[in-house]
This record gives C-alpha cells, structure tokens and sequence, in this order.
C-alpha cells in the first residue's frame, strides 16, 4: 500500500513496472541514442533514420529536439499514432520487474537499474526537499514543448538517469540476476548493452531506501539526464491526476515514472564541467571587468593564452556568479553566450572572444551540495560524453 513506509520513505516512491521490449527486432536499429544530444548535428539524426528505415525502432516513437522547430505538431501526431500501432501489433513483449543495465563505454562498463518513480515523490523546485530532486535549475521555457510531446502519448522511453549516493556499493550487492533480456551493440558509436532481469526487486528497492535511513534530509535519488523530460512528466501527472478518484490515483501509469538508477560512484560516470564561452570584440574589456573574488581560481582564455582570476572554493556559488557577470557584459557590451564541453574544444573558439574554464563538481560533494543549496546552476555538468548517454531501449505504458 501507499501509505505504508521504509525508513521514512512511501514504499511505492520506487515502483515495480511492467517494461515493454521489443520482441524479435533488429536490436541494433531498435535502440536510439537521447533526444536532446547531437542537437547542432543534423548528419547525426540523418543516419540514425537510415539505420531505422523500415524497421520497428525507438527513433519512430520519439522526438530528436533537433527537430523541434520543424513541424512538430506533424511529428507528434505521427509519433502518438506509431506508439499505438506498435501496441497493437506484435512489437513488444511485457516483463515485470526491475533491469539491470551494464553499459560499455570508451569510460568503461557503467551499471543502472531501470526502475520506476513516484512522481509524487518528485519536485524541481529549488525550494522542496523532495525525496527526487532536480539538481540545475529547470528551464521552464523548455517545458511546454515536452509537455505537448507527452500530452498524448500512451507510452514512455526513458532517457532519464538518476543519481544514488552508495558509496559501500549496497544496492548492487543485494541485486540477484534472472535471465538476460537483450545483449547488443549500439548503433551510432553507442558501444555495447547488456540488460539482465532482477530477481528480487523488493529486496532491492529496501536497499535503495536503508541509504537514507536515519537522515534528516532524505534525498533518495538526484536527476543527473533528462530532468526537463522528468519535469514534463511531472507536470502531466498533476493534470491527469484531477480527474481521478483517490482509488484510481494509486495505480494509474502516469503517475510512475521509468527511468535508471547509477550510484554516483560507479567508476565509468564522469563529471565534466560545462565551459562558458563569450563571443566578443571585447576580450579584453572582460577580463578587466572580473570582479569575482575567492581563495580558489579559474582559467580565462583569450586568443588561446589562459589567465588565472580569483574564484570561490564553493564552486556553484562561483558558477553563479559568473553567468550574472556574463549576462551584465552582454547587457552592456553586446556579444553572445555558449555551453562548451572540453578545454580544448574551448581554447579553439578563443579567437573570436573569451573562454571561462570552469572547475567540476567532485562526486562527493555533490549530494551534500544539492541538500544544503538545492538546484546547482544551470550547465554546471554534464555526465559523460554525447555517445555515453542512455540510449531508449526499454518502454512503459502511461495510459
């Protein structure tokens, strides 16, 4: 039941689902890499469609956010009436119970467990102290599209990746394997995937929730992919939800969500910081204009040649800063903003204005750091590189 609790925790905010796979496809075309990656590529999502042409595949059921401005209210009717074409027909094959995902990287072998969470469970709220958390600053312009993609839809794919804090390495210890559900390459350099039933998910589910027990602040799971989709699916439950007895909200597929679970000190995630960059005529002007002060430090890059400048120890605070620096600069100065992944990818850009390189987030600050000042900066990581992200395999119905 709902109310009965573990620790201090609602049993069901980690739910058991039934997951959907496909039966008998071509794996290889099956499984599609995160909407939102590659998103200045177009030759990237080019190819994943000609890898999927003809075939049953996750790429016709999904929205790659590169296409987002291109029609799609056409897109969306076509994905919704696809989602009801594969449900109809013979494409998937039903299974209760958590996955365990083994993931092979250029990093190394990541493991998750896909399961389902309790969106009741779930805030991005700055201000809640949720037991599933955001950790950036949600972007609530980027919602409505999502919203409209999932409106309609009766199934999901997961791209969302939780973060738990298991530094003894409980919860996979207590995870008991069943028989193996898929084993595959990935298309698009995704490397391999190795997905493995479990046999006693309750008695996982109990070790997620002993990692909390005794806290004063529990925060169970941290959103590390994929907390705009995790959002979206929040804000449709709460729709549905009004017109629905008590009864019918306990049990009602919207209200779970799928998503994977990785210990945030699994030795294939990375945190990489995201890099600013300011296209300017005023290098320069710039770095005189710093005024950001701390006992730690940063690079400023200009033409390639990096300048130290003061910056705070507590490294969101000084992320946080430094957006509000940017922003007055292209207030006053003119100019433009961007994300940069890589130091070197960076420095290259550096010609045309002023590069910031910023520090990461150590693992074992992070969960102390969402608990104490709640979402981090917007872009302050990013979890491994483009083709290391989930990529859609598994599917839950949310009507």
């Amino acid at each position: 039941m709902q109310h009965e609790e573990i620790c201090g925790v609602p049993q069901n905010t980690i739910y058991v689902p039934e997951i959907l796979l496909p039966c008998g496809a071509d794996m290889y075309s099956w499984a599609v890499n995160a909407c939102d990656q590659f998103t200045s590529d177009s030759s990237y999502w080019q190819e994943v469609a000609r890898i999927a042409e003809g075939k049953p595949s996750a790429y016709h059921i999904i929205f790659p956010e590169i296409y987002l401005k291109d029609n799609p209210e056409k897109r969306i009717a076509d994905i919704n009436q696809e989602m009801y074409r594969y449900l109809a027909g013979d494409i998937f094959s039903a299974q209760k119970g958590f996955v365990l995902v083994e993931r092979a990287t250029e990093s190394g072998v990541r493991t998750g467990i896909v399961l389902a969470i309790d969106l009741e469970q779930y805030s991005f709220m700055q201000e809640d102290k949720a037991l599933i958390r955001s950790t950036e600053a949600t972007v609530l312009d980027r919602l409505p599209p999502r919203v409209k993609i999932r409106e309609n839809a009766p199934l999901e794919l997961p791209h969302i990746m939780l973060l738990y804090d298991d530094v003894e390495n409980k919860v996979l210890g207590s995870v008991r394997r069943d028989r193996v559900l898929y084993d595959f390459d990935l298309n698009m350099r995704g490397g391999h995937v190795k997905g493995t039933l479990i046999s006693n998910a309750e008695e996982v589910k109990n070790a997620f929730y002993s990692l909390i027990c005794g806290m004063s602040d529990k925060m169970l799971f941290a959103v590390g992919d994929g907390n705009h989709s995790l959002a979206a699916a929040k804000l449709i439950w709460e729709k549905v939800k009004k017109g629905l007895s008590r009864e019918e909200a306990e049990t009602h597929p919207a209200r779970y969500a799928l998503c994977e679970a990785v210990n945030i000190y699994d030795p294939a995630l990375f945190f990489r910081p995201i890099h600013r960059f300011v296209k300017t005529d005023k290098p320069e002007q710039f770095l005189k204009g710093w005024k950001i002060c701390g006992a730690s430090s940063v690079g400023i890059v200009i033409n390639g040649k990096k300048t130290s400048v003061p910056f705070p120890e507590d490294i969101p605070s000084g992320i946080r800063l430094a957006d509000e620096y940017i922003s007055e600069f292209i207030k006053e100065f003119g100019g433009s903003a961007d994300y940069i992944h890589g130091d070197k990818e960076l420095e290259a850009l550096t010609f045309g204005g002023v590069g910031i390189l910023l520090p990461s987030v150590e693992k074992g600050d992070f969960f102390r750091l969402i608990t104490e000042g709640g979402n981090l900066p917007k872009k302050t990581f990013s979890m491994g590189e483009g083709n290391e992200k989930r990529y859609y395999i598994e599917a839950k119905r949310i009507k």
